[in-house]
Parts: C-alpha cells; sequence; structure tokens
C-alpha cells in the first residue's frame, strides 16, 4: 500500500485501543497513543531509503514490531502520561500493533510480505489490490478515519455512563 493507505490502517488499529483508553479516563493517552500510530505509519518503508536494505525484508517482520514496540515503550514511560505499567504496556501495544498494521495492509498485495522472516521465508498475500491502487489506498484511509472517529465516540461515551 501507499502512504494513505497505511495511515488508514494505522487508524483502524489504534481506534479499539484509543475507545479503551478513553472509556479508562486515560484521553491524554488516547490521544498520544493516536498521533504515534500515525506517525510510526509509515516506519517499515523507510527501508526504501537505506541502502543494501531489501524492501519489505526486515522491517516488515514481528521481529522489527517487538523491537519498535519496545522502543516506543520506553518512550512512553519517559513521558510519564499515566503510571509506568499502563505507560509501558500501551507504548508497546501501539508501536508494535502500528507495524503490523503496516505489513497487514501490505499482505493485501500482490507482492505480499514475509513476516518471519529469516525464521521462515513464507510469503503471505491476499492479492487483493495492487499497492500503487489510488482506490484502495483511499477506501483504507477513509475506514481508518472512521473507526478512528468511531472509537472516540464510543470511548467518550461509555466514560460518560
Amino acid at each position: 500500500m501507499y502512504q494513505n493507505g497505511h495511515y488508514g490502517a494505522a487508524l483502524l488499529f489504534i481506534a479499539p485501543i484509543g475507545a479503551l483508553l478513553i472509556a479508562a479516563g486515560f484521553v491524554e493517552l488516547a490521544l498520544v497513543a493516536g498521533i504515534t500510530a500515525v506517525a510510526l505509519a509509515m516506519v517499515p518503508d523507510l527501508d526504501q531509503r537505506v541502502p543494501g536494505v531489501t524492501h519489505r525484508g526486515l522491517t516488515h517482520t514481528v521481529w522489527f514490531a517487538l523491537l519498535v514496540g519496545v522502543l516506543t515503550a520506553s518512550g512512553t514511560v519517559a513521558l510519564t502520561i499515566t503510571g509506568p505499567v499502563v505507560s509501558a504496556v500501551t507504548g508497546f501495544i501501539v508501536g508494535a500493533g502500528t507495524i503490523a498494521s503496516h505489513v497487514a495492509a501490505d499482505a493485501l498485495t500482490p507482492a505480499g510480505v514475509r513476516p518471519l522472516s529469516p525464521v521462515d521465508e513464507t510469503r503471505y498475500s491476499l492479492d487483493l489490490v495492487k499497492a500503487k491502487n489510488p482506490l484502495a489506498n483511499y477506501a483504507l484511509l477513509g475506514l481508518g478515519i472512521a473507526g478512528a472517529a468511531l472509537g472516540v465516540w464510543v470511548g467518550s461515551t461509555v466514560a460518560s455512563v
């Protein structure tokens, strides 16, 4: 997928997490989680700018997702928005999950992904749309925006009960 599609995938991923955080009263953490998800949405594609690194290689694996999760957990704890445990768990889920959402969106394309490489070189592809398909990318973005808005509404509604 392209940038708009990956932003949409990140927003779809973060929507239920944001809803839970808002419902639990962690509105600021939900906002940081949403911003972080969108900011990290394109990180796996930085591989295209690094000489010698294969596109959809290491940065499109569960191992990279776990690494980003650990880094965002550390960063979230440093912000001390909430207690260290809630911050760390949220940071890890947002970091790892956002990278996983990018990989999942790329699995919609014919090229697919190898998310367990180098342990398992199986390529996964749903072969639904080409990465450059503007309709698919904007549809995913629209779904992500709608999902995020729904998440905010649900979280706010539950919090007000």
